[in-house]
């Protein structure tokens, strides 16, 4: 590389590629197929932090392996407001506000559903202030999903059936043996109607 002998002639060190990428945009992977798996939208008031975060969303996708696209940016939004300084007589002294609301899309493609998933909680996790998110994931499956989805849903039913048998009873299952002392209380054999003692409670 030319500039590398032009920094070491000079006997300055070159920067190494992880910090030398920070100063170049982002690299991307070509999709094969061009199948849409999740449109990621950012919303914020501040281009700085759109942009900054767009930058970062593009670089964790291509080191996932994941191609993206973007960021496209959508139509602003603009909203207005006038308000009434003061009330009464000072109707005609009003104040105007706005508000502009910047959008970028990112499209991944071709993207495994699980690293998707991987890749939005890291932006959950890492998400900058200022910068709001939402993503449409869309998950392709196979002919015949019908058949599978009724096998699964049986072996919830099965696992969850022991689980609603004791239903609203508690675990040390005080409340029914207590139940069962009463019914079986010569008293309240005796008179169903009669109040109970509170030591036979």
């Amino acid at each position: 590389d030319p500039n590398e002998s032009i920094l070491s002639s000079q006997g300055l060190f070159r920067m190494p590629r992880s910090v030398q990428a920070v100063y170049l945009k982002p690299l991307k992977r070509k999709a094969v197929h061009g199948i849409p798996c999740c449109d990621l939208q950012l919303r914020s008031y501040n281009v700085r932090n759109v942009e900054f975060l767009a930058d970062f969303a593009l670089r964790a996708a291509y080191y996932l392996r994941l191609p993206a696209l973007g960021p496209v940016p959508l139509p602003r939004i603009i909203e207005r407001w006038t308000v009434p300084r003061s009330n009464f007589v000072n109707k005609k002294s009003q104040e105007n506000f706005e508000r502009i609301t910047l959008r970028r899309l990112i499209q991944v493609q071709d993207g495994h559903p699980e690293t998707v998933e991987i890749w939005l909680a890291f932006l959950r996790k890492h998400a900058y202030y200022g910068v709001g998110m939402k993503a449409n994931v869309w998950e392709h499956e196979g002919l015949g999903v019908g058949k599978t989805m009724d096998v699964s849903l049986e072996n919830i039913k099965k696992s969850l059936q022991p689980r609603w048998a004791h239903f609203g009873r508690r675990k040390n299952m005080e409340t029914s043996e207590r139940v069962y002392g009463i019914l079986d209380n010569e008293l309240f054999r005796r008179n169903p109607d009669a109040p109970l003692s509170g030591s036979a409670v």
